[in-house]
């Protein structure tokens, strides 16, 4: 029996007459995983906020939201409020208390619950989620991952029959985003509590998720089984999706010679099970790439920073050199100070001790305005950038503080080479995540920096989108551009970047090529690196660099 059921809906946004969503009609049935994807804009976020309906964004509404058998309007809010849990994107947005036990306690309170009832709810879910060392922490203390899971269990105490998540992993570092998707599976099977989960990263989720649905242009493009449905994209030659196929299920569709044989692996054990099923397979070693002598372009040399005058140092003795024309990428744990790093070397926040260098200059010593248009900075929450009503205006501020009279042109062919010249007359504040990344992105690059900052470029980015951009740096890396960029995106880093650094408590835990760097790693890697470790094949981190190494002389058996 379906819990929820969407009837020839459509929506539009005021003053927009192009539908966001156009005819959708799907069931989504009691107990059900279901993810949904598709590229940026195509009405993902929209579509969870309509079913969420005290959050509903405002415009024009058409068709019909069943729940339970009942239209979604003739509910009463309390019974919404209850049975239809919602977890966002940025867990900063959701967090209203000071502290944990307060906001766990938050929406129980505001439904009139008894306080034994609360204190007993709290209580056993506080357990199931492991959380009692942070019941007395400060919300604004938590990492991104403490933070989600607290809303997660906030949500879940209210008995939710249906739980909506958009992009709840975007933020969260790798063993931090496995943790949150392992609890949710266990609230899916445990409780049978229906999931209906926005993502982008779709690598985690392909093994957990009963049925995937990808959106385009408003409607459905594919609805099935993750395996259906990456075969069908595949099988499609589909240019627009082949892109959301994860690494491991890609790896298997490139290789396999039989179009009778469907069973795409989706995990690291099923693709362990797939590769010794295959003969022929044989190896050729590529050699690692050979060390250029640059130029350092930025230095730190032993910084130490502390937000508070008797906290703790965020960076400890910090020592790293950035040279020039590399694409250069820093991961590690959520509150590890990648973000502070990333502000102290764009010139934004000063360290307490150590220095800061540009080309062997101390920072201080740098007119700002000059450094500035040299080192370009893109924050990880780019709202911040905006300050005008439309793209176009902000786009035009822009080209005037380079001073160039072929900006115009450079704009045009870089909102064109992004994808969104089309939302020139668009609020930043109307578009997804991955659009605003991008907007911002081009105001930073009509003056061409010489370094480029970015703080979690690819969060909010689609597939296709992510792919687009990373083929943007690396056309940046070969005119000679510098890029760092701090990243949760394993796949990505591993993919583009030409150096990486891990950073751990304040300090460079591990830094080096990225083959070197993630093949030693375990939970900081790839999905193809955890297939064919310990296999008696050539180590590898990409489904690109396998396909370079290996050859495959015989088709799957079946």
């Amino acid at each position: 029996m379906e819990i929820l059921k969407l009837k020839n809906l459509s929506f539009s946004y005021p003053e927009r007459d192009d539908e966001v969503l156009q005819q959708i009609s799907f069931d989504v049935k009691k107990g059900e995983f279901l993810v949904l994807g598709g590229p940026s804009g195509c009405g993902k976020s929209t579509l969870i906020k309509l079913v969420k309906h005290d959050i509903a964004p405002a415009g024009r509404r058409k068709g019909g939201i069943i729940f339970n058998g009942k239209r979604i309007e003739d509910l009463p809010a309390e019974e919404l409020a209850g049975e239809i849990g919602m977890v966002f994107q940025d867990p900063d947005n959701q967090i209203v208390m000071e502290e944990v036990l307060q906001e766990l306690a938050f929406g129980l309170e505001n439904l009139g619950y008894s306080t034994d009832y609360i204190r007993k709810r709290v209580a056993e879910m506080v357990q199931f989620f492991g959380l009692e060392n942070l019941l007395a922490r400060k919300t604004h203390e938590l990492s991104g991952g403490q933070k989600q899971l607290v809303n997660l269990a906030s949500v879940l105490l209210l008995n939710p029959k249906l739980l909506l998540l958009d992009e709840p992993t975007s933020q969260l570092d790798p063993v931090a985003a496995k943790e949150f998707i392992t609890m949710v599976k266990r609230i899916n099977e445990e409780f049978g509590v229906t999931i209906l989960m926005v993502e982008h990263r779709l690598e985690e989720l392909t093994a957990v998720a009963d049925r995937m649905m990808l959106l385009n242009g408003g409607q459905i493009a594919y609805d099935g089984s993750p395996r259906e449905v990456f075969f069908n994209v595949w099988d499609r030659r589909d240019e627009i999706f082949s892109a959301y196929v994860p690494s491991i299920p890609s790896l298997s569709l490139h290789l396999n010679e039989n179009p009778e044989v469907k069973e795409i692996p989706l995990s690291v054990k099923e693709g362990r099970m797939w590769l010794s099923g295959i003969n022929g397979f044989s190896a050729e070693q590529q050699p690692l790439p050979e060390a250029v002598n640059v130029r350092k372009v930025l230095s730190c040399d032993s910084v130490c920073f502390r937000y508070e005058r008797k906290g703790e140092n965020v960076l400890s003795d910090l020592n790293i050199d950035i040279y020039s024309n590399e694409i250069f990428a820093i991961v590690g744990g959520n509150g590890s100070g990648k973000s502070t790093m990333l502000k102290t070397m764009a010139g934004l926040i000063n360290p307490q001790r150590g220095t800061i260098r540009f080309k062997n200059q101390k920072l201080k010593k740098i007119p700002k305005q000059e450094f500035h248009l040299s080192v370009a900075y893109l924050p990880q929450n780019p709202k911040l950038f905006f300050l005008h009503d439309t793209l176009e205006e902000e786009w035009s501020r822009a080209i005037e503080r380079t001073n160039d009279e072929n900006g115009n042109e450079k704009m045009n062919r870089i909102t064109e080479m992004l994808g969104i010249s089309h939302l020139a007359e668009h609020h930043p504040y109307d578009l997804s995540g991955g659009e605003l990344q991008k907007a911002a992105l081009a105001c930073l690059l009509v003056s061409d920096p010489e370094v480029l900052l970015i703080d979690e470029p690819t969060k909010g980015m689609d597939p296709l989108s992510k792919q687009k951009f990373g083929e943007l740096l690396t056309d940046l890396h070969f005119d000679g551009h510098t890029i760092v960029m701090v990243t949760h995106d394993i796949e990505f880093a591993a993919e583009y970047a030409t150096r990486c650094m891990m950073l751990f408590n304040g300090q460079v835990a591990s830094v080096s090529d990225p083959r070197s760097f993630f093949a030693g790693n375990t939970f900081y890697t790839t999905s193809i690196n955890r297939l064919v470790r310990g296999s008696n094949l050539q180590e590898v981190i990409t489904v690109k660099e396998a396909l370079a190494s290996w050859r495959v002389q015989a088709s799957i058996q079946v």
